[in-house]
């Protein structure tokens, strides 16, 4: 290239890996994303334009729907910076993503920039020598129909938020929204947890046998009775309990179980059939960008937004190739490359018998792009340089190539039937067994599971070489009990892979639609579970019976087809765009007219019909109940816990609460050592101790301590509760600091402490029985998802104190270290982007934030704390080990909820989905 030439990417990171493949005469700069934008507040909105109705949507809907973009206060330095290399440069390309979004970016540089010299759209799915090169070397123009698409989302998104979200603030409580994808994704988690409250369990029982033939064991089940199947779960109906009646079987009660299991104990046990069966398994196809985020969330335990910033990291650095891709079309080059590494990793033997090639089936997908994989020379995650999760996800991305072009797996399954005479006739049990004849492509990648090699281990079951008619050995057996299980809800990996099922939202959207649905409290996570909460069941529940369109997955998935059509050039946006908002029965029409319908109380409100007597409301200060007693006719009102998920409310729970209300402020006795009455009370956060009354000093503290999960609080005497309001309990002193170590309980549950370094207790450990041995076991674990906090980058020593500054990656996310403050990174800043003067700028600002020795600092208002996290909006979840037990909070008064203005629009979060 004899022209100097400027080439704008988003990130400075892509920017330096970018610039390694390239001459002088190049320079590369970052944008740092989207220059300009809808207006996301009232202040961003024009002088000359704010007294119109619609510059508080962003769009002006009169005028074929004219977007208003701005410019926000933070891009115009960016700007500046490309308008001044703009001016040196005879060549421009636009070098951003090749998705819909990176093409829309690269248009508003255009709009904004406005350059007189040639300009070049630059596309490339991997950042190597080749790959930057052979992009350069075939520029195209910029595609005007995928900037049509994107913008028509980016507008259909605005149209649903800043019309719907209002009326959801004067109807609910101000604050919630609604969304064009999220709101079907909540939907999906409202409508499993309505299944899991119909759900009625069942009990039945069985016989489990562990048999020999010679020395080799097995164990076997039974399967029927006198030739008469024995119901297991599946034979049950979940909403009645009762069995199905599609074929006769027999439900072993327990004493029939017991009576048969003395039978079969002193009669002979015959084999009486032997089946096998060879089958083998293929590879599954490369990752896209959903089963990438589905993987990542079952093995390392990451979330979606997490997967998808550290493998934009990995993107921009040239490791994979792009990471937003719905096509597992591998090309030719990476084809043979993942072959060559299979036979020189494996030998020749583990290579499938020809090159294996995947075509997509969803009906966005496109072909022409790749899935995600290393970049061409295939370098071993050892030798990569990488550190914790960023080596987990390459290593995962690596192994999952390869492994497309092996051998099948090739398995032998063997299945025995073993009979045993009784007075009701033969009682039938069932052995299986499995064998691995080729393990193939498991050698290197088995789905769902950290180490190839012992997942193989775990799933060969070798049942002993034995024919018809061989007499086994019955060494013992007892009757098992077992019970039906309610439908597993959600997790992130199954939502995503429910929505990519559906053809709701692509590949860019996933992480955000999970992530708007957690940041807005309408669901929280349980473990690895995803539980809708009553604030999300009474949204759903206006936007099913109002707007049934907008939470309807065939109504949404063709929205998507559309979009669609638009990017391939098929459909024009402006008369889409019409029908949909301003058609007959179209959005604005829709929304006046359901206004004047919804009754607040009634919107804000819950009934379920299997629990009498109450009702649910949802307000300013989350969810409470009414409840009215059948006999007496008085009316009980309170908070409902916080933690406490839609289904697990029962009669039992219920009567529960009622009672600790009804009680009121119950005193179970008196401390020993401070004479201060015990109070047994329920707040917000669920039933709760208090040692002493409430004085009239509003600075003096009571000491308040959450009632341990397990324990009923109406079984609470008083030798329990002292015990109880000994936490945070002393365990005794560490031997190597002499520093105390205590066992505590926090707001998301039990912990023990050693100077800071919380850890959270096992569901086998008690808050009240561990002890010192066992806090010590838990110390000497892994901290987080079995690591602990990883350097990730050294800034050098802090210009003041000369102690060294670090970027480090924790369990929760990266942030800055200097000495004993952390900052956290924002999340649009990469490890690699930081400078020093950044970073003290951040922990100073952490300082400032927190409180001295004599209380908050200067200037700063205590912030009241969301719940279940940091305070503020977006905050992240922290676990139990990150939570100090500083008790539970008092019931709150339930104000009315009143109407909102209409100019607090501006207000809304931008990124409605």
């Amino acid at each position: 290239m004899k022209k100097n030439a400027l080439i704008i990417v988003e990130s400075p990171t892509k920017a330096r890996t970018i610039k390694k493949f390239l001459g002088k005469e190049c320079t590369v700069l970052a944008c740092m994303g989207h220059v300009r934008d809808l207006p996301d507040k009232a202040s961003s909105i024009p002088e000359e334009l704010k007294k119109l109705k619609w510059a508080r949507l962003g769009i002006n809907v009169a005028d074929n729907f004219k977007p208003l973009y701005v410019i926000p206060a933070q891009k115009h330095k960016t700007l500046a910076e490309l308008r001044k290399a703009l001016k040196e440069a005879e060549l421009l390309y636009l070098a951003t993503d090749e998705d819909r979004e990176g093409e829309s970016i690269s248009w508003h540089l255009l709009e904004v920039l406005k350059p007189k010299i040639p300009t070049k759209r630059m596309v490339f799915h991997e950042i190597t020598a080749k790959a930057i090169q052979d992009a350069l070397a075939h520029p195209r123009d910029l595609d005007e129909k995928l900037v049509r698409a994107q913008e028509t989302r980016r507008i259909l998104d605005r149209l649903v938020g800043y019309t719907v979200s209002p009326l959801i603030w004067k109807k609910i409580a101000f604050g919630l929204s609604a969304g064009r994808v999220q709101s079907v994704a909540l939907k999906a988690l409202v409508d499993l947890e309505r299944e899991r409250m119909r759900f009625v369990s069942a009990k039945y029982w069985g016989i489990a046998a562990e048999l020999a033939k010679g020395n080799d064991g097995f164990e076997a089940r039974l399967t029927h009775l006198g030739g008469t199947k024995i119901a297991v779960g599946k034979d049950f109906d979940e909403n009645t309990g009762k069995l199905l009646t599609k074929e006769k079987v027999i439900l072993l009660e327990e004493m029939a179980a017991k009576a048969l299991l003395t039978d079969v104990q002193k009669n002979e046990w015959k084999i009486v059939e032997i089946d096998e069966k060879p089958v083998s398994r293929k590879p599954a196809p490369p990752f896209i960008t959903s089963t990438l985020q589905q993987e990542a969330n079952r093995k390392l335990g990451l979330s979606a937004r997490e997967t998808m910033r550290i493998a934009q990291g990995l993107y921009e650095r040239g490791f994979i190739t792009y990471m937003r891709t719905d096509s597992v079309n591998l090309s030719e080059s990476a084809i043979q490359s993942s072959r060559s590494l299979v036979k020189k990793l494996y030998g020749p033997d583990y290579l499938s018998d020809g090159p294996r090639r995947y075509t997509s089936k969803s009906k966005g997908a496109q072909e022409a792009h790749e899935a995600i994989r290393p970049s061409l020379d295939f370098t071993p995650p050892q030798d990569m340089g990488l550190r914790g999760r960023e080596y987990d996800v390459y290593e995962m991305i690596w192994m999952r190539t390869i492994s497309t072009q092996m051998a099948d797996s090739k398995q032998l399954q063997v299945s025995a039937g073993i009979e045993v005479p009784t007075a009701k006739g033969p009682a039938r049990f069932h052995a299986s067994g499995m064998k691995i004849l080729f393990p193939g492509f498991l050698r290197a990648y088995v789905e769902g599971s950290d180490d190839p090699e012992s997942a193989l281990l775990e799933r060969e079951r070798f049942l002993p070489d034995f024919h018809e008619g061989d007499v086994v050995k019955h060494r013992k057996s007892e009757v098992t009990e077992h019970e039906t299980k309610p439908p597993a809800r959600y997790s992130e990996a199954s939502l995503i892979q429910f929505l990519e099922k559906e053809g709701i939202g692509r590949p860019s959207t996933y992480a955000s639609i999970v992530s708007t649905i957690l940041d807005r409290n309408y669901a929280v996570r349980n473990g690895n579970a995803l539980v809708p909460t009553f604030t999300g069941f009474v949204v759903t529940a206006l936007l099913s019976k109002h707007f049934p369109e907008l939470v309807d997955t065939k109504f949404t998935s063709n929205m998507e087809e559309k979009l669609d059509e638009i990017a391939e050039g098929k459909l024009n946006h402006l008369p889409y765009l019409r029908e949909f908002f301003l058609g007959k029965n179209g959005l604005e029409e829709k929304v006046a007219a359901e206004d004047k319908k919804i009754v607040p109380e009634e919107a804000r409100s819950l009934h379920f019909d299997h629990l009498k007597n109450l009702d649910i409301y949802v307000g300013k200060y989350g969810p409470y109940f009414e409840y009215t007693d059948p006999v007496t006719k008085e009316l009980v009102k309170a908070s409902l816990p916080e933690t406490m998920a839609p289904s697990d409310l029962n009669q039992e729970s219920v009567r529960s609460l009622v009672e600790q209300v009804k009680k009121g402020a119950q005193s179970l006795g008196t401390h020993p050592e401070t004479k201060l009455p015990i109070f047994l009370k329920t707040g917000t956060y669920g039933p709760y101790l208090q040692l002493g009354e409430i004085p009239s000093d509003p600075k003096q503290k009571l000491k308040r301590v959450s009632i341990p999960k397990g324990i009923d609080p109406n079984s609470i005497d008083e030798k329990l509760a002292i015990r109880i309001l000994e936490l945070p309990r002393l365990l005794g002193m560490h031997p190597e600091t002499g520093k105390e170590i205590r066992a505590g309980l926090g707001r998301f549950g039990p912990y023990v402490v050693h100077e800071k370094d919380f850890r959270s207790l096992k569901k086998e450990d008690s808050i009240l029985d561990i002890d010192f041995a066992r806090a010590m076991e838990l110390f000497a674990q892994p901290k987080g998802r079995g690591r602990r906090s990883q350097v990730v980058r050294a800034l050098g020593e802090h210009p003041e104190t000369k102690a060294p500054v670090e970027i480090l990656e924790g369990p929760y996310g990266l942030y800055i270290k200097h000495e004993k403050t952390n900052a956290t990174l924002p999340k649009e800043k990469k490890p690699e982007d930081v400078t020093m003067q950044e970073a003290v700028a951040l922990l100073a600002e952490k300082e400032a934030a927190q409180p001295s020795k004599g209380g908050r600092s200067k200037g700063k208002a205590a912030k009241p704390r969301a719940a279940g996290g940091k305070s503020g909006k977006g905050g992240k979840k922290k676990s139990a080990a990150n939570a100090a037990a500083k008790g539970p909070k008092a019931p709150k008064a339930e104000p009315p909820v009143g109407t909102r203005t209409a100019a607090k629009l501006a207000r809304l979060a931008k990124s409605q989905n």
